[in-house]
């Protein structure tokens, strides 16, 4: 495909001569986004990865996924992502300084793919869609990590593109990069410089986003969730069974407590111990109560364990212990389940005593994200021997088990299929 044909395509344009045809007018005004599902996202990484010019391999940080449709045929992607962490012109026209800017970045959003599917071809195609993206962004973004966008950025490479859809969406171009991009730690110049687009959510963005007084939430969203009677009850049985590590001298928050706060506060999305203090500081004093938390006897009111209460006890609690009581509360609070995935991951900075990476296998439900088990792989051996251990107290009749390639192993299969009755399925 020449240059000419990719930039059509790239903007959603035809051949001259068919920018005038009804139909293809009529799917512009009737063109409709939205977020892609989860069961759709691999099928959006795929088109992606084979049809955009840079390919895709993954996004960074915080990130949204968009489907353009018309009567559910997909016209076109686009993906979002973190800011760029250097970027001149931008910079300068925001005016912040380097230690305002790692403070408010967040509130940056880049578009960093835009794809018009090879077979869709109408004129203006382009800028509708991102013009009706523009509107839902920040909006879809407070409801995902819990703050907004004020400003959205995109680079162009102007070898391939003149951004055409960009200013006609009333984007505003700011200059162009030195032609150096980011390899893990280091800055690589590849040459190829781009040009620099953004366009603000809001009237005062760029006077917002320098501003050292302005007023932003960035904090981490915390949600709410229902909790009934019967799976409070249950899980304060299975947490009675792990043992209290702190001395009996001093304790004003029962392990139950701060156990059941911590809990119920990470499945509605608190990532940090302070997001756990502030989850319990919002129940109501039903909820308090009914996760046992310590009655004052001035006040009559129950209160939740502070901050510092809840990390040291966390800090110092068995793991494993938790592990095994929760497995089967997290199965009863999530219900009938359909697809058990199984992987492993390196985690980052943690070691063992001698100096290697931990790395965890873990069983977890593809649609809800939960983790139901999981088991520390021995740095002598590999997962495929303890896929037995971890999967062994898990309920998984009937269920999908999905596995890496690595796990193509026969005694695996018919481990799964003979003595846990599920489905297999392997990732290649």
């Amino acid at each position: 495909m020449d240059i000419r044909s990719r930039i059509y395509y790239k903007w959603g344009m035809n051949d001259f001569g068919d920018k005038e045809k009804p139909e293809a007018r009529e799917l512009v005004s009737r063109v409709e986004l939205r977020l892609v599902r989860a069961a759709e996202r691999d099928q959006w990484d795929r088109l992606m990865r084979e049809h955009h010019y840079l390919g895709f391999r993954s996004f960074i940080g915080e990130s949204l996924r968009y489907v353009a449709v018309c009567e559910n045929r997909w016209l076109a992607l686009l993906g979002w992502a973190a800011a760029a962490l250097k970027c001149k012109a931008r910079d300068e026209w925001i005016g912040w300084t380097p230690t305002l800017k790692l403070k408010h970045l967040p509130l940056v959003a880049n578009n960093c793919r835009f794809l018009i599917l090879p077979e869709v071809k109408a004129p203006n195609l382009a800028s509708r869609i991102l013009a009706l993206n523009i509107k839902r962004l920040s909006d879809d973004w407070q409801a995902a990590y819990g703050h907004p966008i004020h400003l959205a950025e995109t680079f162009v490479d102007p070898q391939l593109y003149r951004g055409v859809c960009y200013r006609a969406a009333g984007w505003i171009f700011l200059g162009h990069t030195r032609g150096f991009a980011k390899r893990q730690d280091k800055y690589i110049h590849h040459g190829r410089i781009k040009s620099v687009f953004v366009r603000p959510l809001r009237k005062d963005a760029a006077k917002t986003l320098a501003d050292p007084c302005a007023q932003l939430e960035l904090k981490p969203m915390i949600t709410s969730m229902r909790l009934s009677d019967k799976h409070a009850d249950l899980l304060l049985k299975v947490l009675l069974t792990i043992p209290d590590s702190r001395m009996a001298r001093g304790i004003r928050h029962h392990r139950l407590a701060i156990l059941s706060i911590a809990i119920c506060a990470i499945i509605c999305g608190a990532r940090s111990f302070d997001a756990i203090a502030q989850w319990g500081k919002a129940c109501s004093q039903k909820t308090l109560k009914r996760l046992r938390c310590r009655k004052n006897p001035r006040t009559e009111l129950y209160g939740p364990p502070s901050e510092p209460a809840i990390r040291r006890f966390l800090q110092s609690v068995d793991a494993q212990a938790i592990d095994l009581a929760l497995m089967s509360w997290t199965q009863s609070i999530m219900g009938t389940r359909a697809a058990i995935s199984i992987d492993g991951k390196t985690l980052k900075g943690a070691r063992t005593s001698d100096g290697r990476q931990v790395k965890l296998l873990s069983a977890f439900l593809h649609n809800e994200g939960t983790v139901l088990a999981q088991e520390q792989v021995p740095s002598s051996t590999n997962e495929i021997k303890v896929v037995k251990k971890l999967l062994d107290p898990l309920p998984m009749e009937s269920c999908v088990a999905t596995l890496d390639a690595l796990h193509t192993q026969q005694e695996t299969a018919r481990y799964l299929v003979e003595e846990k009755k599920s489905r297999l399925c392997i990732h290649r």
